[in-house]
């Protein structure tokens, strides 16, 4: 497709918002300047540096920048790529936002020697030709904007620029490896807020030249007079908004200087997973005399909870840092699948929202797990506690939310493994100190090959209220099986109801939430649905959740979303939702349990009373075939 021809495509895909100016998904450019064969050597090359990103050990994607070429043969090209991601990016995001990047401009434009995409938070090239420190203006800018138009643009304008003008000084004069900035300004009764970004390749004059175009071209065409827009080039973007669209809480050490562009031989092959493992494993032991004395020797005192895998303490190393020491039961067979299975997968899975494993301990009869201590323990401890819930507001409900389906993404998609759950519930999602979630236990976990869709087992493990029927009644999982115990864990947190809750009946029945939630949404009932202790009113963002929730629970996986689906809808209002079919699972289903507690992984049956529970949250567990029935302890 020409450019002209897709900018056309773009602005008609534009048009189609109806309030957002900032949601971008895989918009790619796809340039005029000739093809290469399918299968070919260029095309070996191209694959291998765009995997790359995976899997470099450069510090500079971690500040937002990756820059790779190859090292050409005879008679071939060489090709270049540089990518860069929003400055309220960390290295962990940044590296996923890419990765969906390297796999959307092959599928956009395959074949093609020279390539550029945008993604919500990161922009990708490729070219067989020298990037760096080159300013493409060959291309009409990407726009985006909202559609409502500012009272008086004159002096709307005027404050618009100073604001842009102040970031652009700032962002030119970033250095090689981010050239960001972000900030807010006032007019009249509003507040702007905007960012500014150079890809980071570009000289300090290269920068500010570009934003001044950009600027410029604010003054006419589609986007004048509107209180929001962005502009995109492969080079250089803006954007600005009348409420804050950027994190301003990020704040990333300054970046070192960037070391020699990285090459990749052409004739490179991957190096042996298997030996990865081994040294990356190796790493992360710690020996166990400095567990014992971070744990006061495993004592009591530093207990927080324990269950059929053993215990978890409360630890403290020697430079002060405080670790979660799960200390797994030595006469349990099965834990020793568990144990290799979460440090296998964990040594290699980083994310914001994935508890961190921080090494493990395997002396003699003792197999330990570290992990970083989550100061604000689990989920279920909040939203399922007639107190603590009321701490919880719709903001926080609905970044745990987001935080949650972004976990998931990397592992369903953006890490280069794919890695299916299985056990995902409000237990096991982790709360810092912030409130932002973590999904942890792994424990339970599958690896899938990338082009796996669906596995089957005769070992059904997990926790029933949350298991997707496919895989309880005939041991059938994929992404979609997470995806349902996330649509369960949406209504939980919306609610402030668990799925299966024999002490909860809705309007003097008994009935699992989802039915409920299915039942109360069909009838216009949301009031029925919404936790009483949200008290900022029924929200397109709560009602546009419910919805989501619904649609993730359908008994059809086939029906269900993606993660990256999800992650879409919870974004932008713009994008129309389908209408959900009845859940799974009939509203008779009762269940009774026993109670536990479960802490990073753990449950204990304590049989109705809650000694053994240093965190104080009871949980009801029965296993069957290894699956575990959970509810609240009535307190």
């Amino acid at each position: 497709m020409r450019p002209r021809r897709l900018l056309l495509l773009l602005i008609v895909v534009v048009l189609s918002f109806s309030s957002v100016s900032g949601i971008v998904k895989g918009q790619a450019t796809c340039f005029d300047i000739g093809n290469f064969t399918a299968n070919s050597t260029f095309q070996t090359e191209l694959d291998s540096l765009l995997d790359s990103i995976a899997t470099t050990t450069s510090t500079t994607i971690n500040y937002g920048l990756f820059n790779v070429s190859t090292s050409p043969e005879i008679n071939t090209d060489a090709i270049e790529s540089i990518g860069y991601c929003c400055g309220d990016q960390d290295g962990d995001a940044c590296r996923a936002c890419l990765n969906v990047s390297a796999y959307q401009i092959r599928q956009q434009c395959p074949l093609r020697k020279k390539a550029a995409i945008f993604e919500e938070n990161c922009t990708l090239k490729y070219s067989n030709g020298s990037l760096y420190g080159v300013w493409d203006t060959s291309l009409t800018p990407y726009m985006l904007w909202n559609p409502a138009n500012a009272s008086n643009w004159d002096t709307f304008a005027t404050a618009l620029k100073q604001l842009l003008d102040d970031l652009r000084g700032q962002a030119s004069s970033g250095g090689p490896v981010r050239k960001y900035a972000s900030g807010t300004g006032s007019v009249e009764l509003n507040t702007l807020f905007a960012t500014v970004q150079c890809s980071p390749d570009l000289s300090d004059q290269q920068c500010s030249d570009c934003l001044v175009q950009l600027t410029g071209m604010l003054q006419s065409g589609q986007v004048s007079g509107k209180v929001g827009a962005r502009l995109l080039w492969p080079s250089c973007q803006l954007r600005y908004e009348t409420y804050r669209f950027f994190d301003p809480t990020i704040s990333l050490p300054s970046p070192p200087l960037p070391p020699a562009t990285a090459v990749i031989p052409p004739t490179s092959t991957p190096p042996d997973e298997e030996d990865d493992d081994v040294v990356m494993v190796e790493s992360l032991q710690f020996n166990l005399d400095i567990i014992s004395e971070a744990t006061d020797n495993f004592s009591n005192a530093k207990k927080l909870g324990q269950g059929g895998f053993g215990s978890v303490y409360l630890g403290k190393l020697p430079n002060g840092q405080q670790i979660a020491v799960k200390r797994l039961s030595r006469n349990s067979g099965q834990g020793q699948i568990e144990f290799k299975n979460e440090v296998v997968l964990l040594a290699r899975l980083q994310h914001r929202n994935l508890v961190r494993l921080l090494g493990f301990c395997l002396e003699g009869n003792e197999r330990v797990l570290v992990y970083e201590f989550v100061p604000n323990s689990s989920l279920d401890q909040f939203i399922f506690d007639q107190l603590k819930r009321a701490r919880l507001d719709w903001d926080s409900r609905y970044k745990i939310i987001t935080g949650i389906a972004r976990g998931l993404l990397y592992l369903h998609e953006d890490s280069r493994l794919r890695i299916i759950h299985r056990d995902l519930k409000a237990s096991n999602i982790l709360l810092d100190a912030d409130m932002n979630p973590k999904v942890s236990d792994f424990g339970m976990a599958r690896l899938f090959e990338l082009d796996q869709t669906q596995a089957d087992t005769n070992r059904i493990v997990g926790t029933y209220g949350y298991m997707a029927p496919e895989y309880v009644l005939h041991g059938h999982f994929s992404v979609k099986s997470d995806v349902f115990s996330f649509g369960v864990l949406m209504l939980e947190i919306v609610s402030g109801r668990k799925n299966l809750d024999s002490h909860s009946h809705f309007g003097g029945d008994p009935e699992i939430l989802i039915s409920h939630v299915w039942r109360s949404w069909r009838e216009g009932k949301i009031g029925n649905i919404l936790d009483p202790s949200v008290t900022s009113g029924y929200s397109p963002d709560i009602l546009r959740c419910i919805h989501i929730g619904l649609l993730c629970v359908q008994e059809n996986e086939a029906s269900r979303p993606t993660m990256a689906s999800v992650i879409v809808m919870l974004n932008s209002h713009s994008v129309s939702l389908p209408i959900p079919t009845q859940p799974a699972f009939s509203t008779s289903m009762i269940y009774t349990s026993d109670i536990s507690t479960s802490v990073y992984g753990t449950s204990t049956a304590s049989h109705g009373n809650t000694s053994g529970d240093r965190t104080g949250a009871g949980r009801g567990s029965n296993s069957v075939n290894e699956i575990s029935i959970t509810m609240p302890y009535p307190r």
